[in-house]
């Protein structure tokens, strides 16, 4: 049996193994899909026109390279080490798109560059404190840009940081925990007025078909 993560990053080095014998073949890029059902819902611009773009939580990396191939300059940050190196790999013939390994409020915190776009497709959102990493997306996003992301559906209720579960993540002893932050997309809307942003929208995609898990998705504006 593997040895269990004893951190975040770790628990992501395991995100989406490839499972079969041989290299990984790297992904098919098609469509900027925000939903985990493909050609369902909005695609690449809901973000506008960026220039520039940061992806927070990129992974495999293929909506970072959709933007990239339509011209956008993208910065991809991951706080997995393994996911950094396995899409540096395989986009590395990719000149718009580059993939940085740190933690997105570092990131955040640190760099001086602003972005046009700033989004996360199931990524780092969900998994950061909102009143940490609102105002750090704030700061570097350039007048007007977008702020967007999306993740699951929120449980009824269950709403502020979750642990999440599954194996390594049964709140045993000992053992991790990885929260994610969950809220009706009115709470989200409210977060994100209350720091600064404007134009928001929240709302919660059905899935195209019944009884499936729908989607969260949000986007909102920087002030001018």
């Amino acid at each position: 049996m593997p040895r269990a993560p004893q951190s975040p990053a770790e628990y992501w080095d395991t995100y989406m193994p490839h499972r079969e014998t041989g290299e990984q073949p790297r992904p098919v890029v098609g469509r900027f899909e925000w939903t985990q059902y493909p050609g369902h819902g909005p695609d690449h611009e809901l973000l506008g026109r960026p220039a520039t773009a940061l992806d927070l939580g990129p992974a495999e990396g293929k909506e970072a390279v959709c933007l990239g191939r339509r011209g956008v300059e993208v910065t991809g940050v991951d706080l997995s080490p393994v996911q950094v190196a396995r899409a540096s790999n395989w986009w590395m013939d990719e000149p718009r798109v580059a993939f940085v390994h740190a933690d997105a409020t570092e990131h955040l915190a640190t760099n001086t560059a602003t972005y046009n776009a700033v989004y996360s497709v199931w990524g780092a959102v969900w998994f950061t404190d909102p009143e940490r990493l609102f105002p750090l997306v704030a700061k570097r996003l350039a007048p007007g840009g977008v702020f967007a992301f999306s993740q699951a559906e929120p449980v009824p209720g269950a709403y502020g940081a979750q642990p999440m579960r599954g194996k390594w993540l049964e709140g045993r002893s000992g053992e991790l925990t990885v929260l994610r932050w969950q809220y009706a997309p009115q709470m989200w809307a409210d977060l994100l007025k209350r720091h600064g942003f404007t134009d928001v929208t929240a709302e919660v995609l059905p899935a195209p078909v019944p009884d499936r898990l729908g989607t969260l998705l949000v986007s909102a504006r920087a002030q001018v």
